[in-house]
């Protein structure tokens, strides 16, 4: 029996290089997700042209040509539901969301994270870390909530810290992780293995070792 793949909008803001993960990983013919569609609020963003040239439809919808949050929502909400979207990935999508929005698409929005959630909600996450002296750090995918970086934890990747680290070094280590975490947490989603149980993200039971699969140091 032939499985249906979910279907996936990304939403990107900038270069996109996880959507460019993701798309690479949906490629695989038994991968649970399908990317149809990349949208993005800046018209001038670089990974558009990426999501073109891999064939897939992408367009921007310019937050800055509507009047308010709201109506920016709405439009997007609506050419999310006109693809027939299942799930949404933000990839480095840089809008807070209204809470309309959260909630209409409530246990189907993931977002990659650059730190170890609940550690370093925010912006200049590498900066804080380094700032508050830890020894791990890393980036987690969570389920969209309204609360900024709240959501319940789907996956988390780890990397050391280690001694005469800045911002860069250690974002470059993190975004290798990045790439690794997102395909394999969308996949867990998308197979029906990894799903909400209230506030919390429970696992199917063939999901064997996934803190050995999902957690690396």
């Amino acid at each position: 029996m032939t499985v249906r793949r979910r279907r996936v909008a990304i939403l990107i803001s900038g270069r996109g290089s996880n959507m460019a993960a993701l798309i690479e990983a949906a490629r695989a013919v038994d991968y649970p997700a399908e990317i149809v569609l990349v949208l993005s609020n800046r018209p001038n963003a670089a990974g558009l042209a990426h999501a073109e040239a891999a064939g897939i439809p992408a367009r921007a919808l310019d937050h800055e040509a509507f009047p308010d949050r709201e109506r920016f929502d709405a439009a997007l909400d609506a050419a999310l539901r006109a693809a027939g979207i299942d799930l949404v990935c933000l990839a480095g999508f840089m809008r807070i969301f209204s809470a309309g929005f959260v909630e209409a698409w409530a246990g189907r929005m993931l977002n990659i994270h650059p730190s170890l959630l609940p550690l370093f909600r925010g912006t200049r996450t590498h900066a804080q870390a380094l700032a508050a002296g830890v020894r791990l750090h890393g980036c987690t995918v969570h389920y969209v909530v309204p609360e900024l970086d709240a959501g319940p934890i789907v996956a988390q990747a780890a990397v050391p810290v280690r001694p005469g680290d800045d911002a860069g070094t250690l974002a470059a280590r993190v975004i290798v992780q990045e790439h690794r975490l997102y395909p394999a947490a969308l996949a867990l989603v998308a197979g029906g293995r990894a799903r909400l149980d209230g506030e919390r993200v429970v696992f199917d039971a063939t999901v064997a070792g996934v803190d050995g699969a999902l957690l690396s140091v």
